[in-house]
């Protein structure tokens, strides 16, 4: 039977006005953070390159540029070394899927982790990993006793850091730079990825061809331990949990809640399905693009590569200007448009002299566009869940790119590479100005600034047993004719609570009592509920207002709280 527990006249322990007071005090102080970052950042550079002028951000840039150079060696040379243990094409083929792989395995663990965890310690453990797996591999050469289930078996390894490493890296990102910067500094991680695209094949392929493929593996180890200390020189001041770190099966139920919730979330994936779906069509048919070319061959392939890398890197020195001209949603709309066009010209190019062009443009719409649905993406999360909230992100991504790969790639063999690549740009158009008007971006509808000073933190002289759930329920008396638009706000509420970590909401309605309503919470347990008053936004406080000022009783609405002692 539930038990009792606590009860006060709010879920705050304030009166309607005192809630109001607070909310108007919160507003203020928001307002002036905001005022205050907005002068600093005026006068400061926003410029693409205007954030490495922050050292800190500098040295990590630094180390996250070494770490996707390592990671396009490691991908070449362990691609060569297979052809060289065996002639299965399977086998050279589950390179790319071992590579690739532990990022939809652990894409959100590593997310809930990086939340959890100290930052700067978890991103430079995924660095030592990564080099210990480069020094195996130089050993297994070395000795001769590589086999290519081996292989696979290392370039596993070598994807879980990858694919840990990702997540804590975004989410690390805003804490270096201000808001107003945030946009360059995310333009500049795509330059890093676009760069190392071109120097990372091109050194392995220097050395493979030189001194041979282990020295990859030892130049990769290298890199990734000096990358590791320098993360190290980080003094990061570590986020303190006085509830405790939360456990890792809750902290992934929270952050895939937390996206399935958001409306911004919902329209950040949508475009992000979309656009990746149909971008990817481009590169999985390029090589078959190259060799349909006059005179292609490998080199064909590896000059279209590099012009899509040249492209996102130049057209990251634009960025500002356009972000300062169009909106993030207008500006997934054109790269799109820009992304269809450079794809259609691809599908029917003679000869290089039309392909290198429309490559260029390609690499430059997928960096515009892939950069404002990461901005969009970390503006719609809090820092409590941002490193959960991009690890969806980047599965999303990951898994979009394979889908549609294997879609264009089916078409193709149904029909051929040319039309194949027209419909993937054809589609793309249609199909993201169709998701744009289905699913409009609320960006900016929620402020989700930190506002806990609002709400009071319950106290309780018997806290509820470790590992009961605990239910809160939250009385109001609401005039009957207002009954329908009430309801409609509960909603808002019930989706706020499950975002916040709510297991559980319902909305009751008193059959003896027309005008009473009790909206029922469940959480995992009493340490849960009180995680979610350190995640309280000033969306949660305008919230609160709004619901209170549907209630018509004399006195605040009254909570109780039950603990659940038996099922």
């Amino acid at each position: 039977m539930p038990s009792p527990s606590t009860s006060d006249h709010d879920p705050q322990g304030q009166t309607p006005a005192q809630a109001r007071a607070s909310a108007a005090a919160d507003a203020a102080q928001a307002a002036a953070e905001v005022r205050l970052e907005g002068s600093g950042a005026q006068g400061g550079d926003l410029s693409t390159l205007g954030p490495l002028s922050e050292p800190v951000f500098r040295m990590l840039w630094l180390a996250w540029l070494a770490a996707n150079i390592c990671m396009w060696m490691n991908d070449v040379a362990a691609a060569w070394v297979m052809t060289s243990l065996t002639t299965s094409p399977v086998l050279v083929a589950l390179v790319q899927t071992a590579s690739t792989l532990p990022v939809f395995l652990l894409g959100l663990p590593s997310g809930a982790l990086a939340d959890i965890l100290d930052r700067r310690r978890y991103f430079m453990v995924t660095q030592f990993w990564v080099a210990a797996v480069a020094v195996v591999l130089c050993i297994a050469i070395a000795l001769g006793g590589l086999s290519a289930w081996g292989l696979l078996l290392l370039i596993f390894a070598n994807g879980i850091g990858l694919a840990m490493r990702w997540p804590v890296f975004s989410a690390i990102v805003p804490e270096l730079v201000n808001r107003h910067q945030l946009p360059a500094a995310l333009a500049l991680n795509g330059v890093a990825m676009n760069v190392s695209r071109i120097v990372g094949p091109l050194a392995a392929g220097a050395i493979i061809a030189s001194i041979g493929s282990a020295w990859v593996f030892v130049l990769n180890a290298v890199l990734s331990l000096v990358a590791g200390f320098i993360i190290m020189r980080w003094r990061r001041v570590p986020t303190l949990h006085p509830l405790g770190r939360e456990r890792l099966g809750s902290a992934m139920r929270v952050g895939m809640q937390f996206v399935r919730e958001s409306r911004a979330m919902h329209a950040v994936m949508a475009r992000i399905a979309v656009f990746f779906l149909h971008c990817t069509a481009v590169t999985a048919l390029l090589p078959l693009v190259a060799r349909g070319l006059r005179g292609g061959d490998a080199a064909t392939f590896t000059l279209l590569l590099a012009c899509m890398g040249a492209g996102a890197i130049v057209s990251a020195m634009f960025l500002p200007r356009l972000r300062q001209r169009m909106s993030k949603d207008a500006l997934v709309a054109r790269g799109t448009l820009a992304q269809a066009l450079a794809t259609s010209v691809i599908a029917i190019a003679p000869s290089l002299a039309l392909a290198v062009p429309a490559m260029l443009v390609a690499g430059g719409a997928l960096l515009i566009t892939a950069n404002s649905l990461v901005i969009s993406a970390q503006l719609a999360l809090p820092n409590w869940v941002r490193a959960r909230g991009m690890a969806i992100t980047q599965m999303a991504i990951m898994g979009a790119t394979a889908i549609g790969a294997a879609l264009w790639g089916q078409v193709a063999g149904m029909t051929s590479v040319n039309l194949s690549l027209a419909l993937a740009g054809l589609s793309a158009v249609v199909m993201m100005t169709l998701v744009q008007r289905v699913v409009p971006d609320p960006q900016g509808d929620e402020d989700l600034s930190p506002a806990q000073t609002a709400f009071k933190r319950p106290q309780t002289d018997t806290p509820p047993a470790k590992g009961l759930r605990l239910v809160t329920c939250i009385e109001y008396r609401i005039d009957p004719a207002r009954t329908q638009a009430f309801r409609a706000l509960m909603q808002e509420s019930r989706s706020a609570r499950m975002r916040q970590g709510a297991l559980d909401w319902a909305l009751q309605h008193d059959l003896a009592d027309p005008s009473r309503y009790v909206e029922r919470v469940v959480d995992e347990s009493w340490t849960e509920y009180l995680r979610r008053f350190d995640r309280v936004t000033a969306f949660d406080v305008a919230l609160r207002d709004r619901k209170f000022a549907f209630h018509t009783g004399d006195e605040p609405p009254v909570i109780t709280r039950y603990a659940v002692e038996e099922e």
